[in-house]
């Protein structure tokens, strides 16, 4: 009889982690499944021991693994989308090993690599590394019992981690199943042994392949893609694995670019337990300290409930913050972090013992989000909102994560807008909604990278190498001549006060050749990635030479011998402040600070911030029956219990009554009040999202210094914007709608974004990423300054109105048509902001389809409490946070009448 889960007594299909626990069968239960295996289809397509282990381990295919066998089975390039936990990877990983299990039996198999898979983690590159093992060692098992002689298949990984003598001994003798990261099959196309490898792969398989499409990081994908297939005698198969992308024929054509796609859809929706989680005391504008205290003891309470719990925060400050408080309640041998800026080495335990159940919670940021096997998790918390649909799916995902089984998760909102938009999320969830992923995008700066990465391996004539460019789906409508002027910003490079540099190819221009300048290929292998430089300072504890994580640059900055700090739920005394580097001594416990990082977050996304429209105008239409009406509305509509639908209903009515309408997506409201020192603000009440309202409030910013002569405060979040004005200017409310045109908008927030910290931090990262300005020197790592300084230098050179003395400059910047300007401004315009949201805004206020409302109030609306007191990731302007005009305005207590 085939194995049983030993919690549901049936056979237990899908994930690698299934066949784990359940181990080898004896001989005798074997050999009655060796006949019976055949009797499903979809497991007759494989060889008798790759079908009977199967069959034997995990019981009937899924419905997404028959499918996908099939697919896979026809050559064909094949997208699978499916639930998480039903088995996708495996799905993909069987048919490869089938092939080779076959081939093997005819023949020696040649030490050759076959199968490259591709995953956006180096630990769920691990992850599946080790996975592989159990049905490889099943397999060879069965070939054994049938009297076959087994075959050697070998699988290895290569990543960031990898050491030298492992990648040594795999260029030595190459793994037939090669697991990898995006960032990694970059350098190993860069290098002759690797190239050497890489030549004989006859499959691809790109796993969460929704975390790179519409990214930077999926365009420098796509490319290294195409390189691959004109590197191999045959272009290889593509197999792309995810369980949420929409829509779906975007991400088939991001995968295989000009060829077509077979689609195995099986939808992303399966049962779910999801609810809010409020506190005992009533949520405000802004969380109190004592209102977190209550969080932190619901969560242990929830943590002692449960056997392994994964606790999901938006950053890495929260997450260490938390992670203290937790181990106060539970003890910290049961609770630690997991994020980005801790040591390679911490995150690997922290993930063994949550697999092991030694660790009762782990506190992560999207570290762990994606499909990484950690064991059996039986809840997930969301502190705040996930700010997406699909990224509170994929987080909730990781409890449950098998067949069968049923996520659970809890949403903690901290504040009333965070109730709002978690009880939007959660509906949406139930509704099926789901994210739609952005076009990836054509980065010139990515081009300029791989385009020195592939001329350094070999000459190209310039004709062929634009072809295969276009044949990477985000490039497919790149222009000849956008792409020629790359080739010459590489061939020419520029003149600072540093020398010529950027100089990476020789362009014959007559004979159409390009060949690499000495050094581009260790320029280009060194510098690699997009991954932007934050410039942190690595931790290193003393006296062992050790490596614990990072620190933020400022943070380590001002930081002081003796100065003690958490990293990892470990407390540590800073012993010296070096350039890059904080030498550190562990500090046995004493109390910490909790260490800080900038960095950028997500905005909300389109479809939640239409969410967050249909709760708050259905809502208000049910409270002006009263407040008792939109209580029960909320509980039987959005199922929310008496105390959330009581909070939203209060938090909604009083907003609503102060302003007269409920801000929605077709109703937008302009409040303008006065503070006690009789400065002016005005709040525009605006439901659609960040990436939009930063980019109308940036617009609207300079549209009033230009008409005022003034440079006022401004400030933008999800659902609001406010401008912060003098005494002294008085205009007409209604007219600020008419401030700007949708023809004209583009180029008013290009110069307003000019003069934003946006941009030249944007410009340093995309000059990085072209090789322009280098991040390591040789082996060692550039020093900040050094960067820096590049970065001036090289805009200087090619954008020196940016940088020019205000005093000499007559009218708006001249934007020169350089690759890098043109890909920065871009870059701010469609991934920190939304102009094209922005411009159909515009558009539907221009014609009458979006109400305006305009009130002048005594006192700030219930809907201001949380952009008043926003914080300096919400700024327009880079005054600092205790300059704001908002601090002077009193805000009234927030309840309906």
């Amino acid at each position: 009889m085939p194995c049983r889960n030993p919690r549901r007594g049936v056979p237990h299909p899908g994930a690698f982690r299934a066949a784990r626990r359940h181990g080898g069968c004896g001989t005798q239960e074997y050999s009655v499944q060796m006949d019976s295996a055949h009797t499903d289809p979809a497991l007759a397509a494989f060889c008798p021991a790759v079908g009977n282990w199967f069959a034997q381990t995990l019981g009937s295919p899924t419905p997404v693994q028959a499918g996908a066998w099939e697919a896979i089975g026809s050559k064909e390039h094949v997208l699978i989308a499916a639930p998480t936990g039903s088995g996708k990877t495996l799905s993909a990983f069987l048919s490869a090993i089938d092939g080779l299990v076959r081939e093997g039996q005819q023949q020696e198999l040649p030490e050759q690599c076959r199968v490259l898979y591709i995953s956006p983690l180096k630990a769920l590159s691990n992850d599946i590394h080790k996975n592989l093992q159990q049905p490889l060692a099943g397999i060879a098992d069965a070939l054994l019992e049938s009297g076959q002689a087994p075959v050697d298949i070998r699988a290895a990984v290569r990543t960031g981690d990898t050491s030298q003598a492992e990648r040594a001994r795999m260029a030595k003798h190459p793994p037939h199943l090669l697991v990898t990261t995006p960032e990694s099959l970059y350098i190993l196309l860069g290098s002759d042994s690797g190239r050497a490898m890489l030549g004989t792969v006859q499959a691809v398989i790109v796993d969460e392949i929704h975390a790179l499409v519409g990214s930077k990081r999926g365009a420098h994908l796509a490319l290294s893609l195409a390189r691959l297939d004109a590197l191999c005698a045959k272009p290889p198969q593509r197999i792309g694995l995810s369980a949420t992308q929409k829509p779906i024929e975007q991400v088939a054509a991001f995968l295989t670019g000009q060829a077509p796609c077979r689609i195995v859809d099986t939808g992303h929706s399966r049962r779910r337990d999801l609810a809010l989680a409020l506190p005992e005391s009533p949520l405000t504008p802004v969380m109190a300290g004592e209102v977190w205290t209550e969080i932190y003891e619901q969560l242990a309470s929830l943590v002692r409930q449960h056997r392994t719990t994964l606790i999901f925060v938006n950053t890495r400050r929260l997450a260490e913050r938390a992670a203290r408080h937790l181990a106060d309640r539970v003890g910290e041998e049961h609770v630690t972090s997991h994020h980005g800026s801790l040591s390679k080495e911490h995150r690997l335990e922290a993930e063994q013992k949550l697999k092991s159940g030694q660790l009762q919670a782990l506190v992560a940021t999207a570290s762990l989000e994606l499909g990484i096997d950690i064991g059996d998790v039986d809840l997930v918390c969301q502190i705040g909102s996930a700010r997406g649909i699909a990224t509170l799916l994929q987080r909730v995902g990781r409890s449950g994560h098998a067949v069968g089984a049923v996520p659970k998760g809890r949403v903690f909102p901290t504040t009333l807008d965070e109730l709002v938009e978690c009880a939007a999320t959660l509906e949406a969830v139930r509704r099926g909604d789901l994210d739609a992923l952005p076009p990836t995008p054509m980065a010139l700066d990515v081009l300029a990278q791989q385009l020195v990465a592939e001329v350094a391996c070999r000459e190209w004539e310039e004709s062929a190498l634009f072809e295969l460019v276009q044949r990477a789906q985000p490039y497919a409508e790149l222009s000849r001549e956008r792409f020629t002027q790359v080739v010459r910003m590489l061939a020419e490079g520029y003149t600072t006060r540093r020398g010529r540099r950027g100089a990476h190819l020789h362009r014959d221009a007559v004979q159409g050749q390009l060949r690499a300048r000495r050094g581009a290929r260790l320029i280009a292998l060194t510098n690699g990635g997009v991954i932007p430089d934050q410039f942190d300072y690595d931790v290193i504890l003393l006296p062992q030479g050790l490596k614990v994580g990072t620190l933020n640059e400022d943070f380590a900055f001002e930081s002081l011998p003796g100065d003690i700090f958490q990293l990892g739920n470990q407390s540590y005394k800073v012993h010296k402040v070096e350039t890059g580097r904080v030498l550190v001594e562990d500090a046995h416990g004493q109390p910490p600070s909790i260490p800080f990082w900038f960095g950028q977050a997500p905005g909300r996304t389109d479809e939640l911030s239409a969410a967050v429209s249909r709760l708050r105008q259905q809502a208000g239409e049910q409270i002006q029956d009263g407040l008792e009406a939109g209580c029960q509305w909320l509980q039987k509509e959005y199922g929310l219990d008496t105390s959330a639908a009581e909070q939203l209903a209060d938090y909604l009515g009083a907003g609503q009554q102060g302003l007269g309408a409920m801000p929605h997506q077709g109703c937008i409201v302009l409040e303008r009040f006065f503070d006690e020192t009789g400065d002016m603000h005005l709040v525009l009440h605006s439901t659609f999202g960040s990436r939009i309202n930063r980019a109308w409030g940036l617009a609207l910013r300079k549209r009033f210094c230009r008409q005022f002569n003034f440079e006022l405060q401004a400030a933008a979040l999800e659902d609001s914007i406010v401008l912060s004005l003098g005494i002294t200017h008085s205009f007409p409310l209604e007219e600020v709608s008419r401030y700007l045109s949708p023809n004209s908008v583009r180029d008013v927030l290009i110069q307003a974004l000019l003069d934003a910290p946006m941009f030249p931090t944007q410009w340093r990262w995309n000059a990085s990423v072209a090789l322009a300005v280098r991040r390591h020197l040789g082996n060692r790592k550039s020093p900040p300054a050094f960067q820096r300084n590049d970065a001036e230098d090289l805009m200087a050179v090619v954008f020196p109105d940016q940088i020019a003395c205000l005093e000499n400059l007559s009218g708006p910047r001249e934007v020169p048509d350089h690759p890098l300007v043109h890909q920065t401004i871009e870059d701010c315009l469609t991934e920190v902001m939304d102009i094209q949201g922005l411009e159909q805004l515009l558009t539907r206020l221009q014609s009458g389809q979006i109400q305006v409302v305009c009130v002048d109030t005594t006192a700030p609306s219930a809907f201001c409490g949380e952009i008043l007191n926003a914080r300096p990731y919400a700024f327009l302007d880079d005054g600092d946070a205790e300059a704001r005009r908002t601090m002077a305005v009193r805000q009234p207590q927030i309840g309906f009448e």
